[in-house]
């Protein structure tokens, strides 16, 4: 094949080969596996194990990796991220030892694989990466273990002092965690990096550290190593008005929508406070400014550091020390001096200017009111152009690294898919290296002064590789087009990213055949006065040369899109002229919402940008991406790129555990590290078929379903009475195949191969738990377990002291003795074994957790019912709000407020909705539990977990039963039934949505048969037995 690798040692050219499957790991858990690329062969292998935490340079390294001891060359490590890997991996196995209860609280809740909306691996560990450095470290707590990072690294990295890690005896940068400011006098700054590929969640990450500081001062006010307020500082106000969901104080924070507090901690987050700024906030206000207004009559001298924090933080001032967390991190770094002769150009100018406000804002805020740490995150967090650091160089306080080689093998973002051949028969295809293909070929009339080719010979040149590309977008837009009902409409979008805007011009103009010309007044006298006067100009809509049927714009219709930096940067700084406001925040909110239904760019299918996409954009139906630029480095092909890789969906295939590919088609862009998917240029691609797009349909509302959102249940006892209906509850059945009432054993001699053998000529012994049994009497674990019960009932019981607690205790064991007797002589299956099996944990534990779950108040001897616990930010869950996209098949639906369902690989629950859409006469209307986000909490050994009923399904008579569609049944399956009769029995009592069931069925041609049952009984059961 055909993409070259320069070696740094022999300058030749090595052929990489793309890979047949580039996800190879799950996005929830940590990658296990790698791809990497042979130097010697340019095959891409895989490798065992997470690929160590490195980075691209182009000229020099500051990093400590050999070079001969690496499968890819021009690379170098990080070796403080890579400490903390293995710290942060083995602190996470011991159980975050030493960490606050909230902070394991928090941990657990966020990593439980059962959780409505799981988070990423790549989420979890840069939050669990802040927090070790935080909480143990920072504190000089003993982790558990022998941790790869010392105690006196970390002094050293906190000091600016030079890590013992560090090989190099003077190197000219090494791993920091303070940022120590140029001018004398002023406090360094405790800074985190967390690297986080585009696409794979940093907003969610934010939330994240929020809800862990504000939860934790919220149980613990007076411990100031966790800040009850935060400061989020942004580059721009697309970004600004994103981060809205940081707020505590919104129904729609992403506290919220992504399930991030704990019932029990929602109160504690309500505490903190969050501050959302733009980093153009932090200039400095001059001696005559008043309020942001000038007045030649003021004069109140340079602005003082607190006087500057007062202005900016408002009252987060006197909340102080803050958290601070920098979106888009890689533009807040501290410029160097630069060498007298070094010249930048405007774009580096203003780059640089951006980093001297935004970190000098952070200074000042720092010296008058205390910053106890920042976190910095970005995809890209390395020193730009002009900075006067090494360019492409990592910042030095980099803690946590998941870049986009490691979202693309975790299935985050699309894949990358490039031209592999060409009928040129040329080893590599024209379409890769598009820009240096143009410049080999230039004539020297064909040039600009500088070298740069001349706009209307790029598109001469570009137009084959344009039209191609452009092909294969409309092939997939036909696709779109033809997609039945229920599949996604949205547009593929086609970007273009020019060298200068001069380039960018000509192409807009030949792709959407619109361009401004002057009007001329036949009038004019062509006199001086008149020629001086600025010349007006109108638009005009002529045919564009790319298939001007889709992409040529016309009045009231504009598929093509140029973005004017310029003045899109206006409108992101908020301080355009009024007289360019308008057009500037028309551009942006165009920008802003490209891909989105109902929106102002929802239409749009090509945009033409210069340099690069704007930080902001995050259309995820980007499919087609041609460069028209150099690309001097890796990094560089990352930035331009990887905010068009963004997916549009986050299916996982149940037959892989692993999220479904989405591709994006690349020319021009000449990525040669990053496993990628070849594609010949003529080859059909069927992956980009449309997905089924599973949503609820307005036309049915009157199908909608509306739940409680139950996070535990409020257990409130005056008189200590409870019940049980025993004969409701779960049946235990022993297992002695899995836990063997006996061995048989036999003695071993010289070498054997393979299992042990009763085979052979010795007799065998047995080995059985008769002594345990003579010792052990039945009533003494009949005890045992109701001592348990009773435990975990008084703990439950809201409200309670705990003297109230203890006479609890005494006034409830006899009650629950008399339920646990009733149960194990009822309930229990010992299929043959002694009875002194039920002494077993694995026994007690689930008859403990299957008895708390049955108990309730007695509400005939006047106990308050039980209730369930609502979730404060969203009590309330409906069918309204399922909206995905999937590429199983579907199977449509009619008596549903949810379009169709997904057709899993297991036929049961497909069966279940025929059969529930032919029962009209006791089955009113039902939606799949899918998306839905209709859980039930429930303990299995020990562990808590959510429970997801296949069905919830209203029948005729207005019962809303929650239907479960199960074969074989096992001992965890009856946990999650007995915990759904609790949650029944504690919705009928709270009564604010009907009455509700819950059914488990073993055979899905008789569903509508058992569902009958209920229909026909002349009042709805809590559950069934």
């Amino acid at each position: 094949m055909i993409h070259k690798h320069v070696t740094a040692s022999t300058q030749t050219e090595i052929p990489i080969q793309p890979v047949a499957r580039p996800i190879l790991c799950s996005p929830f858990a940590e990658p296990d596996r790698h791809w990497v690329y042979d130097t010697q062969t340019g095959e891409a292998r895989q490798e065992a194990g997470r690929r160590p935490a490195s980075y691209w340079y182009k000229t020099q390294r500051t990093g400590s990796a050999q070079l001969a001891l690496l499968a890819e060359e021009e690379r170098d490590d990080l070796p403080l991220v890579n400490l903390l890997r293995e710290d942060v991996k083995h602190w996470r196995e011991a159980n975050y030892r030493n960490a606050t209860p909230v902070t394991r609280q928090l941990l657990s809740h966020w990593s439980r694989a059962d959780r409505p909306r799981r988070l990423f691996f790549c989420q979890r560990e840069a939050v669990e990466t802040v927090v070790y450095l935080n909480e143990i470290l920072a504190a000089g707590k003993n982790p558990g273990f022998k941790p790869k990072l010392s105690p006196d690294d970390f002094r050293a990295l906190t000091e600016g002092g030079k890590p013992s890690f560090v090989r190099e005896r003077e190197p000219k940068v090494f791993p920091t965690l303070v940022d120590i400011p140029n001018e004398a006098g002023l406090l360094p700054l405790r800074r985190y990096g967390c690297k986080m590929a585009t696409g794979s969640g940093k907003t969610v990450v934010m939330a994240m550290l929020i809800a862990w500081a504000f939860c934790n001062r919220g149980r613990a006010p007076g411990d100031d190593r966790f800040p009850h307020a935060a400061l989020v500082v942004c580059p721009n106000l697309t970004i600004h008005e994103r981060l809205q969901v940081l707020r505590t104080d919104r129904e729609d924070s992403y506290y919220q929508t992504f399930d991030l507090v704990p019932a029990p901690l929602a109160p504690e987050l309500k505490k903190g406070r969050v501050l959302i700024g733009n980093w153009h906030k932090f200039a400095p206000e001059g001696p005559h400014v008043e309020n942001g207004k000038s007045y030649a009559v003021v004069d109140k001298g340079e602005e003082s550091a607190d006087a500057f924090a007062r202005r900016v933080l408002g009252d987060l001032y006197d909340r102080a020390p803050l958290m601070v967390l920098n979106d888009e991190a890689h533009h807040a770094y501290r410029p160097k001096l630069l060498a007298g002769t070094e010249k930048l150009s405007a774009e580096e100018k203003a780059e640089r200017e951006e980093a001297t406000v935004w970190i000098a804002g952070l200074d000042r805020i720092n010296q008058a009111c205390g910053i106890r740490f920042v976190v910095d995150l970005s995809a890209t967090p390395f020193y730009l152009a002009g900075s006067g650091t090494i360019e492409g160089s990592p910042f030095p306080w980099l803690a946590a690294d998941f870049g986009l080689v490691d979202a693309i093998e975790s299935g985050i973002v699309k894949i990358p898919r490039l031209p592999v051949s060409d009928t040129t028969g040329r080893p590599e295809p024209k379409f890769f290296r598009l820009w240096q293909a143009i410049a080999a070929g230039l004539q020297p009339g064909e040039k600009l002064p500088g070298g740069k080719p001349k706009p209307d010979v790029v598109w001469r040149e570009a137009q084959d590789a344009l039209t191609t590309l452009a092909s294969q977008w409309k092939e997939r837009f036909e696709y779109l087009q033809a997609a039945k009902p229920g599949q996604e409409h949205i547009p593929p979008v086609l970007i273009v990213v020019a060298d200068n805007t001069a380039i960018a011009e000509l192409f807009y103009r030949n792709i959407s055949g619109e361009e401004t010309v002057e009007i001329i007044n036949e009038d004019d006298d062509g006199d001086e006065e008149t020629e001086k006067k600025k010349a007006k100009t109108r638009t005009v809509f002529g045919t564009g040369q790319l298939f001007p049927e889709l992409f040529a714009n016309r009045e009231g219709f504009r598929p093509t899109l140029r973005i004017d930096s310029k003045l899109l940067a206006e409108a992101e700084s908020e301080d355009a002229k009024t007289s360019r406001k308008e057009a500037a925040e028309t551009l942006r909110r165009i920008v802003d919402t490209v891909g989105k239904p109902g929106q102002p760019g929802e239409q749009v299918r090509c945009v033409v940008s210069v340099q690069m996409l704007t930080e902001g954009w995050d259309a995820s139906n980007v499919t087609h991406i041609l460069g028209l630029r150099a690309f001097g480095s890796q990094l560089l092909c990352e930035q331009v790129v990887g905010r068009g890789l963004r997916r549009m969906d986050y299916a996982v295939d149940p037959a892989t555990g692993l999220l479904t590919e989405e591709y994006v088609d690349i020319y021009g862009v000449p990525f040669s590290v990053i496993p990628f998917r070849g594609r010949s240029t003529s080859a059909a691609a069927p992956e980009d078929k449309p997905k089924n797009h599973v949503h609820a349909d307005d036309a049915r509302r009157h199908y909608e379903i509306r739940f409680p959102i139950v996070e535990g249940y409020a257990f409130a006892l005056r008189k200590n009475a409870i019940r049980a209906d025993v004969a409701a509850i779960e049946k235990l059945v022993l297992a002695p195949d899995a836990t063997p009432t006996a061995v048989f054993v036999k003695p071993q001699v010289g070498y054997q191969l393979g299992n042990p053998s009763v085979a052979g000529g010795f007799t065998t012994a047995t080995q059985d738990r008769e002594a345990y049994y003579a010792s052990t009497h039945p009533q003494t674990i009949r005890f045992e377990i109701a001592r348990l019960v009773t435990a975990a009932l008084t703990e439950g019981i809201e409200g309670a002291t705990p003297k109230l607690k203890l006479q609890g205790r005494h006034q409830l064991f006899p009650q629950v003795y008399r339920i646990v007797d009733d149960y194990i002589a009822r309930k229990v299956d010992f299929r043959g074994c002694h009875p002194c099996e039920l002494g077993l944990e694995l026994y007690v534990r689930r008859i403990v957790e299957r008895l708390t779950a049955a108990i309730e108040p007695d509400a005939a001897s006047g106990e308050p019912p039980l209730l369930p616990r609502l979730n404060r930010y969203q009590p309330i869950g409906s069918t309204a709000g399922v909206d995905f996209k999937t590429t199983r098949p579907c199977v449509p639906t009619i008596r549903s407020h949810i379009n169709q369902v997904v057709a899993d690989t297991d036929s049961w629950e497909q069966a279940a909705v025929f059969r529930l859409e032919q029962a009209r006469d006791i089955v009113a209307f039902y939606a799949r539990n899918d998306h839905l986000e209709l859980s039930i909490p429930y303990d299995y050994l020990g562990v808590a977990h959510a429970y997801f009923p296949d069905f919830a399904v209203r029948l005729t008579d207005g019962v809303t039963l929650l239907l479960e569609i199960k074969g074989e049944e096992r001992e965890r399956d009856r946990a999650k039934h007995q915990a759904a009769r609790r949650w029944v029995s504690a919705a009928n009592y709270w009564g604010q949505l009907g009455r509700w069931a819950f059914h488990a069925c073993k055979d899905p041609q008789r569903v509508i048969d058992e569902i009958r049952v209920f229909s026909h009984r002349s009042t709805a059961p809590a559950a069934s037995p």
